[in-house]
C-alpha cells in the first residue's frame, strides 16, 4: 500500500510516516518506481515489535515486576 494508505492503516498522519521513513525509524518500506510502498505484513510486524518494546505492554520489561539481582 502507498504511504497515505499505510499512515491511515496505522492511525497516524502521512507526514509522521514520511518523517519516520526519512529517519529510518518507522516500518520497513520500499520503492516501486517513484512510489513509496509498505507491505501490510510488515506494518503488522512493526506494530507488534513496538508493542513488545513498550514496558506497559510487555510485563517482562516492567521495572516494577522485575526481581532484584
Amino acid at each position: 500500500m502507498n504511504l497515505n494508505k499505510a499512515a491511515e492503516y496505522l492511525g497516524i498522519s502521512s507526514n509522521t510516516l514520511y518523517v519516520w521513513r526519512h529517519r529510518r525509524q518507522g516500518p520497513p518500506s520500499f520503492r516501486m518506481g517513484r512510489r513509496v510502498m509498505y507491505r501490510i505484513s510488515a506494518l503488522n510486524e512493526w506494530v507488534i515489535a513496538q508493542e513488545q518494546a513498550d514496558s506497559r505492554s510487555n510485563t517482562a520489561l516492567n521495572p516494577l515486576t522485575q526481581k532484584p539481582r
